[in-house]
């Protein structure tokens, strides 16, 4: 089935660059929505960012607006989430997501990875 494994996580001070990764395998995603969540502490896992692996079209969480990039590789199966500017709420383990279906804008996902910890230190 389906497999995705989240790496690229870590520490990093208030204002800098990350940028996580997730190898996608199982299958084509050409009729998938890849997506990125995140789950800070005591708080509920939450949107942040999506693609459409054909065409490439995005949407993003208000909060991520003008900082992340969410982009995939069409070669490698990867799916990236540039991360600028980042801040101590930022903070969280981050997730990536696939479902299959056409809509940025439905967050009900079918696949999950196991995560990666992004610590963003003030």
């Amino acid at each position: 089935q389906v497999q995705l494994v989240e790496s690229g996580g870590g520490l990093v001070q208030a204002g800098g660059p990350l940028r996580p990764s997730c190898a996608a395998s199982g299958r084509t995603f050409g009729s998938y929505i890849m997506g990125w969540f995140r789950q800070a502490p005591g708080k509920e896992r939450a949107f942040v960012a999506a693609i459409r692996w054909s065409g490439g079209s995005t949407y993003y969480t208000d909060s991520v607006k003008g900082r992340f990039t969410i982009s995939r590789d069409n070669a490698e199966n990867t799916v990236y989430l540039q991360m600028n500017s980042l801040k101590p709420e930022d903070t969280a383990v981050y997730y990536c997501a696939a479902r299959y279906g056409p809509s940025l804008y439905v967050h009900e996902y079918d696949y999950w990875g196991q995560g990666t910890q992004v610590t963003v230190s003030s």
